[in-house]
């Protein structure tokens, strides 16, 4: 079984400009369809059961490129996503980013794994047009 999945994109634009726009919880609702609303300590998530607020902590390494995102679900388990933003041969920026299954019973995995990671690829490329210069 799979319980997890590695995407990336290209972005026209410099690795300091995606850093600081992808790490600003703030900007999470703009790209991203899971998040209606984003901070620095919780969020609000739209699932297909209604939505649902969440903690929410951002684990940031500009020098590494790090952007790792940890979630406390209102039961108490955690759901991580980890990304990193890089520099490609043409001095743009890369993004990559691991999703993780989320904390869910193990026969919901797989299903919610994989509507993940649909959503995952539309979201990458609108965070494709946002930072396009």
């Amino acid at each position: 079984m799979k319980n997890h999945d590695v995407q990336s994109i290209n972005l026209t634009t410099s690795t300091e400009k995606a850093f600081d726009y992808i790490a600003n919880p703030f900007n999470l609702s703009k790209w991203t369809g899971a998040f209606k609303e984003a901070d620095q300590e919780s969020a609000l998530l739209v699932t297909p059961n209604g939505e649902l607020k969440i903690g929410l902590e951002t684990k940031i390494n500009k020098e590494l490129g790090t952007i790792d995102w940890y979630m406390t679900m209102p039961d108490n388990s955690i759901g991580v996503a980890y990304s990193r933003v890089t520099a490609g041969p043409d001095n743009n920026a890369i993004y990559s980013f691991v999703l993780i299954a989320p904390p869910v019973p193990l026969e919901e995995v797989e299903g919610t794994l994989s509507a993940q990671i649909g959503q995952l690829k539309e979201e990458l490329l609108l965070l494709q047009t946002i930072l396009a210069d």
